[in-house]
């Protein structure tokens, strides 16, 4: 596999739990739609276990992986936010340091310029 390392067009991975699987495909379909994520992969099954308001909580969630560049993660939480039930949704963004020339590219061709 050739990877391929870029500065230019900075890449993202970002982490976003839903409370269930319609609203984490509501969320994802209106990212891919804006062009703010060029991909977004839905893990069903996810089990929570967290502090909220000084009890520990767990629940059933779904996580959302969001392909997207950098330069979009604002925009992109944005709309997260604004789509979101929770009073704080979970909006991780981690670097993509390294991928394929191909899947690279793709994602360029899949968002906003």
């Amino acid at each position: 596999m050739v990877l391929a390392l870029r500065v230019k067009g900075s890449y993202a991975a970002l982490l976003i739990t839903c409370p269930s699987r319609e609203e984490g495909e509501r969320i994802a379909r209106a990212l891919v739609g804006a062009k703010l994520a060029a991909c977004v992969n839905m893990v069903p099954g996810v089990k929570s276990i967290y502090w909220w308001r000084g009890y520990v909580e767990e629940g059933e969630e779904v996580l959302l992986l969001v392909k997207t560049r950098l330069d979009l993660v604002e925009e992109l939480a944005k709309k997260v936010r604004s789509l979101h039930s929770y009073e704080v949704p979970e909006i991780i963004a981690l670097p993509i340091v390294s991928g394929s020339k191909s899947y690279l590219d793709w994602l360029d061709e899949s968002l906003a310029t």
